[in-house]
């Protein structure tokens, strides 16, 4: 079985199924970072988008069916996960979705959070300075219903609302 499968049917977007291991993580990471640079993503909005996928990613990694493997040999069983970048000229929306159950409900209050995140709490950290980087940030069961998909989406300057 393909390791890595691409999906590239709609315009100015790139889909990428993958094991749900950080060696892989890292391949659909620098795939998605490589679709945005060819599809025009402007100055300063790279960097933006390296953080954000890399926090979404580790965290389906780590918590969303993988348990954390560090390579596709480590993995029980072979979990596969999603992740979507579309880029159009107002902005772009990155879309991860995991395979390891879990409530939105629980998770909500992490991704709007009021004031500084509680630092002796291990969770809500990362969700914190995705919040801060973007305009939206929202979880909602899977399709499947067997896990949660993470949708981050930015506006460029003066771009309007997706």
């Amino acid at each position: 079985m393909n390791r890595l499968v691409i999906d590239r049917a709609k315009p100015g977007s790139l889909g990428v199924k993958f094991p749900a291991s950080h060696d892989q993580g890292i391949l659909c990471r620098r795939l998605l970072e490589s679709h945005g640079r060819d599809v025009g993503l402007p100055e300063g909005e790279e960097s933006v988008l390296q953080l954000v996928t890399s926090e979404l990613l580790t965290n389906a990694i780590d918590h969303g069916g993988g348990g954390g493997a560090r390579d596709f040999k480590d993995l029980a069983v072979d979990v596969r996960l999603h992740a979507r970048l579309t880029v159009d000229r107002e902005g772009w929306a990155l879309e991860v979705t995991d395979r390891g159950g879990g409530d939105p409900e629980e998770l909500r209050p992490f991704l709007d959070p009021d004031g500084l995140p509680d630092l002796e709490d291990e969770r809500g950290r990362g969700f914190f300075l995705l919040a801060q980087s973007v305009e939206s940030l929202t979880v909602e069961e899977s399709p499947a219903g067997d896990g949660l998909t993470f949708r981050a989406e930015r506006r460029y300057d003066g771009g309007s609302e997706a």
